[in-house]
């Protein structure tokens, strides 16, 4: 990821939504069942507060329950489009169907990007569950998320 100071491991972190952008994200996950949705988040970084301004809700290649891919292509045409606009890719989200909110050891094994925010969403209930982590030398640690009204939102 570009853009931001890289921040201490110890110190907590957010991320910004708009109900609209959580309602982008729970709507395309829900629709991706049985499979695993998935797609990016772009944005802004400043003082380790993630502001999305865009969800991009994309094709999980594997269409799989357990488990998500992107195409290359899509990712592409997410950064040229974030980077026409001035934002960084903020991270990813991607859904569990059948498990709770949190970080599988699949999630584990292929994390690599510690600047990220890997975006989880558990449809498990009938209100889904969405947490927000970071990778860190000891594995994830939550982010906190946090519902912004768009108009108090720098754009």
């Amino acid at each position: 990821m570009d853009g931001g100071e890289a921040q201490p491991e110890s110190e907590m972190t957010m991320i910004e939504l708009t109900e609209r952008d959580r309602d982008t994200i729970v709507s395309w996950v829900r629709n991706c069942q049985p499979e695993e949705g998935c797609g990016l988040l772009a944005g802004k970084v400043q003082d380790g507060r993630k502001t999305v301004h865009k969800v991009y809700p994309l094709e999980n290649r594997d269409a799989s329950p357990v488990h998500f891919s992107l195409d290359p292509r899509d990712q592409f045409e997410v950064l040229a489009d974030a980077r026409m606009h001035g934002w960084t890719v903020l991270g990813n989200f991607h859904s569990h169907p059948t498990t709770p909110a949190r970080p599988s050891e699949e999630d584990l094994r292929l994390a690599f990007d510690r600047e990220a925010c890997y975006l989880i969403i558990s449809l498990i209930h009938d209100v889904p569950e969405i947490r927000a982590f970071r990778l860190t030398d000891d594995g994830f640690v939550p982010e906190d998320i946090v519902i912004v009204d768009r108009t108090t939102m720098d754009q």
